[in-house]
């Protein structure tokens, strides 16, 4: 482990060549964390590359050689506030309308911001849901996971604010593993018929280098109720409306959630 010591932290101090350099390096760490992450095929970059990488991360103020590896550099990663991801994910998405719904109606927040829950009112039910992990048959590959939460109404427009979970950090087998609580951020009895809660699955990909929807569930009004539930899996995009549903696959891999309902009597 090396510490290298850049002397300023503002980024604009930097040369546009330096930037092009660490942009490099960013690029060069994120094949080196997806080849780690992929047991099946050859290392694309190897430890003794990495090892390459130090002298330059040290001297980068100074360091005016050729960059030692062929690579594109990172372009800045876009930070996306709750619910958004880049749209060059509509570029492989057959059908992008599917997905489409209004989310205007709330201001943004910081990314990975989940809500406090409700003030409580007399007669009124708060739900809290807790998202324990999703089953899926490539979770060790999955780059940054997190989940984004939201709740539509039948025409897929929002009804709450949209909330994205935290990136998971625990992953076993088939299983990434949330264990977070979300706050719905409506009472259960405000919510109208035929409105739905969403979860879909984001992960980044480095080869594309944007953050992507990789699958879906939801649950109904009728699936509301105090205890585990297991929910099906979809592929994407995400269907808003529930028209066109195709199950992400036929093995038994699904979300797992607990729900708590509040009641203040």
């Amino acid at each position: 482990s090396f510490s290298p010591k850049v002397q300023s932290t503002n980024s604009s101090d930097f040369t546009e060549e330096q930037k092009k350099t660490l942009a490099k390096i960013a690029t060069c760490l994120e094949m080196r964390s997806a080849s780690l992450q992929c047991t099946q095929s050859k290392e694309e970059f190897k430890l003794e590359d990495l090892k390459k990488l130090e002298t330059i991360i040290k001297n980068v103020l100074t360091y005016n050689k050729e960059f030692p590896f062929d690579v594109q550099p990172v372009p800045l990663r876009k930070i996306f506030a709750p619910g958004e991801e880049e749209n060059l994910e509509l570029e492989e998405e057959e059908d992008a309308t599917a997905g489409a719904g209004s989310t205007e109606a709330f201001p943004p927040r910081a990314p990975g911001t989940l809500l406090p829950r409700l003030p409580s009112e007399p007669g009124m039910t708060l739900l809290t849901i807790r998202i324990e992990k999703i089953g899926l048959k490539d979770a060790g590959q999955c780059i940054d996971p997190y989940m984004t939460i939201s709740v539509k109404d039948a025409n897929g427009v929002d009804l709450n604010p949209v909330q994205d979970t935290p990136v998971a950090t625990r992953k076993e087998d088939t299983y990434i593993h949330f264990s977070v609580d979300v706050e719905i951020q409506r009472h259960v009895e405000k919510l109208p018929k035929g409105a739905a809660i969403f979860f879909e699955f984001k992960h980044y990909k480095p080869k594309k280098r944007f953050t992507s929807t990789k699958c879906f569930a939801f649950m109904e009004m009728d699936e509301i109720k105090p205890g585990p539930i297991v929910i099906e899996l979809y592929k994407k995009p995400t269907d808003f409306k529930r028209k066109k549903l195709q199950l992400l696959t036929k093995k038994p891999l699904y979300l797992h959630l607990d729900q708590t309902l509040h009641k203040d009597s």
